[in-house]
């Protein structure tokens, strides 16, 4: 298994093209990883979800064996077509810690919920259910400190 090479903050950066879409939503691309994408309703989700995606998609590419290239600079990517329209930024993948695989009871409707939602965002279910709910945990936490 390949081993990544984290910053001492603990994240990778790659660059990532973030367009406006024709549905009003907003995409992210990862030029070093085509297969990698993320989405979301506004701007603020996108930037979230594709840190997520980037992370997700890094350690998938490890548990595989799969080699995960070096960042490419802006200098690499000058003419490259994917980057008109679009903005460039930055996205840090998170260092990755050992996944661990769970089982929910859902009905079917929920679950088809569930992957409509995530593929509205460009995420998998397992991403989009682990950032939404840490994303409605902190909501929840930040009423507590307002209602203490």
């Amino acid at each position: 298994m390949q081993s990544l090479n984290f910053a001492k903050g603990g994240g990778m950066e790659y660059i990532a093209y973030l367009c406006k879409e024709a549905d009003a939503k907003y995409g992210v691309r990862f030029p070093d990883f085509p297969g990698c994408s993320a989405g979301g309703r506004t701007l603020e989700q996108a930037r979230e979800s594709a840190a997520g995606a980037l992370t997700s998609y890094l350690e998938q590419m490890v548990e595989l064996g799969e080699s995960v290239p070096e960042a490419s600079t802006l200098d690499d990517l000058v003419g490259d077509p994917r980057m008109q329209g679009s903005v460039v930024c930055l996205v840090t993948a998170e260092a990755p810690e050992k996944t661990v695989r769970v089982n929910i009871t859902a009905r079917a409707s929920q679950i088809e919920a569930i992957d409509r939602l995530a593929k509205e965002a460009g995420m998998t279910r397992s991403a989009f259910l682990v950032q939404t709910a840490i994303r409605e945990g902190n909501v929840v936490a930040r009423r507590r400190v307002l209602i203490d």
